[in-house]
């Protein structure tokens, strides 16, 4: 029931996805689907990639999987560097990748370990979990996937003990009222229900047993959406002309907490813009690293008087399970501090400091203040103060 799997994946995955995420959730299914009739694996992964509409990445992707394995049948890792140069390394490949350094959760090159275990693994589920498990990134559902659609080919009452054999029938699933039977049970109904739904029926056989009558059709894809050209928004309430007068985060002035200053360097993670208070301060501003080589920028024009000390006084803070560098530099010029902002040298959380700038008396300096990331965990920049003082 392929388009069954397609309708769902357009009532469900577009809940939080568009375009390649839609259309991984109905390859995956599409597998499903076909993996109840089939022993043949190459033919169930077609079958799956006929859910997908043809011209998207996607389908690209996994139709790129089924020519190299059949080029490189013995040698799975081969077949990893040819994606991993295509679909890792290419930044064609990366237009709607939430990340463009290694972290890559984007749908297609997930898609790809998937098939690698279902291709590679020639019907073994250990061999299988082990190969998509290898080839990294989304490394807990890639296993997850390849194996469940294997172990249905497979069936339950075929899979090895050693699969099976630690079930807990009273277990209830995490954050549901769902044991095992009771998860079988439910599942079986929403089986019949779908095989009506598409045109089919459910009958008894001559010994009583439920037998699934499904109608037979021909999948019709979702219609094409590329990732980065997801069309207007949904129910909003802008028109044109007031959409393209909002200013994002990347490059915009700060107000009247930091006169003077204006962002133009800023990544989109734990959410940043200007705060009533944190950290015991008011008015702070947070900003992101935008990856994990490029720090976010904040940038001022400032004069600095003529025989007077002048001092750019800063107040930063870090947030409580992440560190950063702060960086002061002319803008395309010399480097005037750097320094760790983390729990070592910022006092309750937050770091005074300050930079003189008296050799520049006289003139109008470009300055760059940078968050620069350390390790990508928690790297937001906490920005109480930013005064220039001349006395």
């Amino acid at each position: 029931m392929p388009n069954l799997v397609i309708e769902l994946g357009e009532k469900f995955g577009r809940l939080m996805n568009y375009g390649d995420g839609v259309y991984g959730g109905q390859f995956v299914g599409g597998m499903y689907a076909e993996a109840f009739f089939e022993k043949d694996m190459d033919k169930i992964v077609r079958a799956g990639l006929a859910c997908v509409p043809k011209g998207s990445q996607y389908h690209e992707c996994i139709s790129d999987v089924i020519k190299w394995h059949s080029e490189n049948p013995n040698d799975w890792q081969k077949t990893w560097h040819l994606i991993e140069a295509k679909y890792q390394d290419n930044p064609d490949y990366r237009k709607a990748s939430c990340d463009k350094g290694d972290f890559n959760i984007d749908a297609k090159i997930n898609g790809a370990y998937i098939v690698m275990g279902l291709l590679y693994g020639e019907g073994d589920i250990d061999k299988t979990i082990i190969i998509s498990t290898r080839c990294g990134q989304d490394s807990d559902c890639n296993p997850s996937n390849a194996g469940g659609v294997l172990c249905t080919m497979i069936g339950f009452k075929n899979l090895p003990d050693k699969f099976k054999s630690a079930l807990n029938p009273n277990g209830k699933f995490s954050h549901s009222p769902y044991t095992f039977p009771k998860m079988i049970e439910v599942s079986a109904q929403l089986a019949r229900d779908a095989v009506i739904r598409q045109g089919g029926r459910v009958e008894k056989d001559a010994e009583g047993k439920e037998v699934f009558v499904i109608a037979a059709k021909t999948p019709k894809p979702s219609k094409l959406q590329q990732c980065w050209e997801p069309g207007p928004i949904a129910g909003s309430k802008f028109t044109d002309a007031e959409m393209k007068k909002i200013k994002y985060i990347s490059a915009f002035p700060i107000g009247k907490s930091f006169p003077g200053w204006r962002i133009t360097a800023c990544g989109k993670k734990m959410n940043p813009g200007l705060r009533d208070a944190f950290g015991g301060k008011k008015n702070v501003l947070v900003t992101h690293p935008v990856d994990r080589e490029t720090g976010s920028k904040l940038f001022g024009r400032i004069s600095i008087p003529k025989n007077k000390k002048t001092t750019l006084k800063l107040v930063v803070g870090h947030h409580p399970k992440g560190d950063w560098e702060l960086i002061v530099k002319l803008r395309h010029g010399k480097e005037l501090l750097r320094t760790p902002v983390s729990k070592d040298t910022a006092k309750d959380g937050w770091l005074e400091t300050e930079v003189d700038l008296s050799k520049y008396a006289g003139k109008r300096v470009r300055l760059e203040l940078i968050n620069q990331p350390t390790g990508w965990h928690n790297e937001a920049g906490y920005w109480s103060k930013i005064k220039i003082v001349s006395e």
